[in-house]
């Protein structure tokens, strides 16, 4: 099954999968954003992987492959990045959107904003969910540009939130009901 956006589908994380999120789970230049401070080893991502075939409910979190829909002119369809949904709480309808673009050239080419938006979509209608929430360090102009043109606005800042080599930095809460 996948989830259909206009540009991107979701899917579920394959076996296949497995290179290609070692790949991306191990590049420091993305761990800034997703709070990685030691490499991810081969074995821990098979783990994680053999846990995505429980329930949703059950496991709180889910991982889905972002990947190019197959175009008219016959292209295959090509992973380009992952979307998280975690911290599901279905008493209060609510769950954390994480999103990752990995290639820089694959960035900028609207399948960010539309995973975000199918899975608004997905979040609402499938499996009832209230609002989606996400945390974004402040400077990072691109992502808060990103949720708050699919509709996610600031509604909190943690000062002085996260370590980084450069100093101290804040980090927003945004929010969009769904």
């Amino acid at each position: 099954m996948h989830i259909e956006g206009e540009r991107i589908r979701l899917r579920a994380v394959e076996p296949t999968d497995i290179d290609r999120m070692y790949v991306w789970e191990n590049d420091a230049s993305v761990w800034a954003v997703s709070g990685t401070l030691v490499p991810f080893s081969r074995h821990t991502l098979q783990r994680f992987l053999e846990e995505q075939q429980y329930d949703l409910l059950q496991t709180r979190q889910q991982r889905l492959i972002i990947e190019t829909r197959p175009s008219a002119v016959g292209d295959a369809p090509r992973a380009v990045g992952a979307a998280d949904l975690f911290e599901l709480d279905m008493l209060h309808r609510r769950a954390g959107i994480g999103i990752l673009i990995h290639a820089p050239e694959d960035r900028s080419r609207g399948y960010a904003r539309d995973a975000v938006e199918t899975l608004c979509r997905h979040g609402r209608e499938v499996l009832g969910l209230h609002q989606l929430w996400c945390t974004v360090r402040a400077d990072n102009a691109a992502s808060l540009r990103l949720f708050e043109a699919c509709g996610f606005e600031r509604t909190g800042c943690k000062r002085d939130w996260l370590r980084t080599p450069e100093g101290w930095r804040d980090e927003l809460l945004l929010q969009r009901m769904l």
